[in-house]
C-alpha cells in the first residue's frame, strides 16, 4: 500500500488539514490507514485525540530511544490508528545529524514491523526541512503537497520541488507526486492565476480537485474532528471525498482489494 508524504516547505498551506481529511476519507473506505505524526507541533496528534504527555510514548521514542514503531500507536478518535508527535521531536536535527542512516530510520523501522502491509501510510511532515521531513520522503514512495492559492505559496512549492529533484540521486528513484491546490476560491482571480500556472508547470501532477476555502474545514480541528464527522455535507467534505476518489482512480492510492 501507498506510503505518502503530506510536504511542502512552507507553512499554512494546509499540510495537517490534508494529512487529516484525507486519512479519515481512506479510514470511511475500510482502508485502515495508519498517520504518523512529524510535526513538533503536533496538531495532528491533538486532533485525532492521541497528545501524549512523555516525549517517549511518541515518535521521538522512535528516534530517541529506538523503541519500536508498533509500541507507539494509538487509536484516534476518528477510528484509525496514528503514531503521534510531540514538542522533543524538535530536537531531532540536532542530536542526530542529517545523515543517511538516521534519514533512512523511519523507512527501515516501517519495513521492518511490517507496518505498511494491507495498509496506507499517510506522513505529516512539518514545514522544516530537517531530518524529519526528510524522513518522510526517504520513507515515502508518494508525495502529496498542498498548495494554496497565494504566491508565497508558490513560491514555497517551487522551494519543496528543487528539493525533491536534489534528493533524486540520493533515492535513486523520482519519487512520484501529486500538487493539491488548498483554500481555492473561486471568486478571487488570484486563484484562477495560480491555478492556472500551477497547471502550465506541473500539467498532469496537478490534482483536478480543488480543496475550497470552507469555514467547516477551518472549524473541525478545533471541535477535534475530521470535516466528514464535523460537517458530512460541507464543501470541505465532499471536496476531500472527490480528491482521495481522484488519488485512487489515477493509481496513486492502490484500490482496496475486495
Amino acid at each position: 500500500m501507498a506510503k505518502i508524504a503530506i510536504f511542502n516547505q512552507k507553512g499554512g498551506v494546509g499540510k495537517t488539514t490534508t494529512s487529516l481529511n484525507v486519512t479519515a476519507a481512506l479510514a470511511r473506505r475500510g482502508y485502515n490507514p495508519l498517520s504518523i505524526d512529524l510535526d513538533p507541533q503536533a496538531h495532528l496528534s491533538f486532533v485525532c485525540g492521541a497528545t501524549v504527555e512523555r516525549p517517549d510514548e511518541s515518535m521521538f521514542g522512535f528516534y530517541h530511544r529506538s523503541k519500536p514503531l508498533t509500541q507507539l500507536i494509538r487509536a484516534s478518535i476518528g477510528g484509525w490508528l496514528v503514531i503521534p508527535a510531540h514538542v522533543e521531536l524538535s530536537k531531532v536535527d540536532t542530536q542526530f545529524g542529517k545523515g543517511v542512516n538516521v534519514l533512512n530510520r523511519l523507512n527501515h523501522g516501517i519495513v521492518r514491523e511490517n507496518l505498511n502491509t494491507g495498509r496506507p501510510i499517510v506522513i505529516d511532515c512539518c514545514p522544516m526541512l530537517g531530518v524529519l521531513s526528510l524522513s518522510a520522503i526517504f520513507a515515502a514512495d508518494r508525495v502529496l503537497i498542498p498548495v494554496s492559492t497565494d504566491y508565497l505559496a508558490v513560491k514555497g512549492v517551487q522551494q519543496s520541488e528543487k528539493t525533491l529533484k536534489a534528493l533524486e540521486h540520493v533515492l535513486k528513484k523520482r519519487v512520484a507526486r501529486r500538487y493539491v491546490i488548498t483554500r481555492f476560491d473561486a471568486r478571487r482571480k488570484l486563484s484562477h492565476q495560480i491555478h492556472k500556472a500551477l497547471l502550465e508547470r506541473y500539467g498532469d501532477e496537478i490534482c483536478r480537485t480543488r480543496i475550497s476555502e470552507n469555514v467547516a474545514l477551518a472549524e473541525s480541528p478545533a471541535v477535534r474532528k475530521d470535516v466528514f464527522t464535523h460537517a458530512p455535507r460541507s464543501k470541505g467534505a465532499q471536496n476531500y471525498d472527490a480528491l482521495v476518489d481522484e488519488l485512487v482512480q489515477t493509481g496513486f492510492v492502490e484500490a482496496r482489494p475486495v
